[in-house]
């Protein structure tokens, strides 16, 4: 049988005084005195007294808790984002719960569920790439309860969201490539639901438009964006025989399998073949050559994300008007997009 777990019934047993008392000391009262708020943590600990918090946030009706939905735990761009919301959350007493979609709506939907069962006091989420229904997130404003949607969002949840200009993301990273020299410029990209795919490929667009240079939709590759995509786009170009002088990949992960493919059959970066990524990862100063990309600037994403939840959280009035904040992009221009000459 497991050990019952003490209450602070036992511990004003103990102490031969209320519960009310005891409830009053661990909450730190000044209606109590020293002597007695020592007395009760001491009992409390030889006990191992446990709080129910579960309890207490039906009692306040804020558990101090908020949730965070991303689509994987394992890349540096959405642990960045949480360290950003902690830095802002932790200072207003609050602590984060942290769960993974996987980039799957079923798994995303039991995981909204459970943080709702651990009575978060609201959600912060970056949906997955196939996510194609939105109830689940719906259901929570018409419930009041807050949702901030940061990164990866879509206009189909009426919501506060935080984003990076992925459009002049895109089109900074495709004028690049043509100030180059660049005129056939690949692009990797990603065209479900997700939003920051679709401003990126907007981006790539008007630069070339802009630019005078032809659109030729052989030149497009969509795939989920990962190295083995890359890895696969670009082995489908080599083997299309398509000319190109340039691949502007909307991830980091995708242009490092580009990257691979293009040392194996011996085409030099970036004189034969211009290379630029997206999200500024650790390792695209790493590689050989060292990765052009984009900088998402993912603290500062989570630090707004959790601005937002919090003004929506303060907010007095029955309907909280959605902000979109948008947070401007960078170019870190390096070795693997620079023609000699240029």
């Amino acid at each position: 049988m497991k050990p019952k777990k003490a209450t602070i019934h036992d511990i004003a047993k103990e102490l031969n005084i209320t519960a009310s008392t005891v409830s009053r000391a661990l909450n730190n009262n000044p209606r109590i005195s020293e002597v007695t708020k020592k007395a009760v943590l001491g009992m409390a600990k030889d006990l191992n007294y446990q709080p129910n918090n579960l309890a207490a946030a039906l009692r306040k009706g804020k558990s101090q808790l908020i949730g965070i939905i991303v689509p994987t735990i394992n890349r540096s761009f959405f642990s960045s984002v949480i360290r950003g919301v902690e830095e802002v959350a932790n200072k207003l007493n609050y602590r984060v719960i942290v769960s993974q979609s996987n980039e799957d709506i079923d798994t995303e939907i039991a995981t909204l569920n459970a943080l709702l069962n651990a009575r978060v006091d609201g959600v912060l989420v970056s949906i997955g790439k196939n996510t194609n229904r939105f109830e689940h997130y719906n259901s929570l404003i018409e419930k009041g309860i807050p949702l901030v949607l940061f990164d990866r969002t879509t206009n189909e949840i009426g919501t506060s969201q935080v984003v990076i200009d992925d459009y002049l993301g895109g089109y900074l990273a495709t004028e690049h490539l043509i100030k180059q020299g660049c005129k056939k410029i690949v692009h990797f990209t990603n065209l479900k639901q997700v939003n920051i795919y679709k401003e990126r490929y907007r981006g790539y667009l008007e630069a070339l438009k802009d630019n005078n240079i032809p659109f030729n939709q052989s030149l497009v590759y969509e795939s989920n964006m990962q190295l083995v995509d890359g890895r696969k786009s670009t082995e489908k170009l080599l083997a299309s025989k398509q000319e190109f002088d340039a691949i502007f990949s909307a991830s980091d992960y995708a242009a490092v399998g580009a990257m691979q493919v293009l040392k194996e059959n011996d085409i030099n970066i970036p004189r034969d073949v211009a290379l630029v990524g997206f999200s500024n990862e650790p390792f695209t100063s790493f590689t050989d050559p060292p990765l052009t990309t984009v900088s998402q600037f993912p603290i500062e994403m989570g630090q707004a994300a959790a601005e937002s939840f919090f003004e929506i959280l303060d907010s007095k009035k029955k309907k909280f008007i959605p902000q979109k904040t948008v947070l401007q992009p960078e170019l870190i221009i390096r070795n693997s997009s620079l023609k000699e000459g240029r």
